[in-house]
């Protein structure tokens, strides 16, 4: 088996202790593990096909929620630390007002996540606890690595599943680059189950541009909150200035999800009369073959 037995089981167990820790206003960074180690576990539990081991879908919708619930109190977070950055002279009222909405929506979130845990919180640690042990359980089976139904075979025809989506949308822009990016989270978050010894420039490609495009699309959103928010008309400066740093991240986003594709889709040629079709190379092939040992 060429999966990370430690990598898989963490996110469970991670989830665990925070769901019993987190209280009314989490720090940042209890948020943002949170998140992480729930985003992650979904990526497991898909993967390996833990509801038809047992483990059940109610675990997996609880832990979809709570993420959600997370990740509106981590986007707070995220933008507070952008704004932050921003000195204008003259626009000082305005960065003022514009943290002080950002603090107020995190308080409203953060009380909302520790309100959806306070509900959840004994049911949801027996069903993570009951997930842990399934996840357990299936990554002692043993297999002749390439086997149907082991773990490392789920594993990497979900990746194969993935990586055959890559050249989907066939033109990336500002409608279509964030769902791309989910795309792209959820391939990365599957193939870094592979042994600790596997990271293909590929699976580092692939973070890469994530967090790229993930970054552009918070400066849009903090764009959008502080048109809404301010109240100094069309001339505010610090709106002016979210907009130039939103279209820098744009344009860099857009340029390494293009790389990517050049670097690792190949056309083929088409069958019939017609346009190309673009697939997965050879790189991210190997790389999903590494799941599977």
């Amino acid at each position: 088996m060429a999966l990370d037995n430690n990598r898989l089981l963490k996110p469970v167990k991670k989830l665990r202790k925070l769901v019993a820790k987190i209280k009314r206003q989490p720090p940042p960074p209890e948020v943002h593990e949170l998140r992480t180690n729930a985003r992650r576990f979904e990526a497991v539990f898909k993967a390996l096909s833990l509801d038809e081991e047992g483990a059940g879908k109610k675990v997996l919708k609880d832990v979809g929620r709570l993420r959600r619930r997370a990740g509106k109190a981590r986007d707070m977070d995220v933008l507070t630390g952008v704004a932050s950055t921003i000195h204008l002279p003259g626009e000082e009222d305005c960065s003022i007002q514009l943290l002080e909405y950002l603090g107020a929506r995190r308080r409203k979130h953060a009380k909302r996540l520790q309100s959806d845990l306070k509900d959840r919180r004994p049911s949801l640690r027996k069903r993570l606890k009951r997930a842990g042990s399934v996840l357990a359980k299936i990554l002692r089976k043993k297999g002749t690595p390439g086997e149907a139904g082991t773990p490392a075979d789920n594993a990497a025809s979900t990746a194969v599943k993935l990586a055959s989506k890559l050249a989907i949308p066939r033109r990336l822009g500002r409608q279509t680059l964030h769902p791309y990016r989910l795309k792209l989270k959820e391939l990365q978050d599957v193939l870094r189950t592979a042994a600790p010894a596997s990271k293909p420039k590929f699976v580092v490609d692939l973070g890469e541009v994530k967090d790229a495009i993930g970054r552009w699309h918070d400066s849009e959103e903090l764009v959008s909150i502080a048109r809404k928010v301010l109240d100094h008309g069309p001339r505010c400066e610090l709106v002016a200035e979210l907009k130039r740093i939103a279209e820098r991240k744009y344009e860099h986003a857009l340029t390494l999800a293009k790389r990517l594709r050049t670097t690792y889709l190949t056309s083929t040629e088409p069958k019939k009369k017609g346009a190309a079709r673009s697939v997965p190379g050879a790189p991210v092939w190997d790389a999903t073959a590494l799941l599977a040992g």
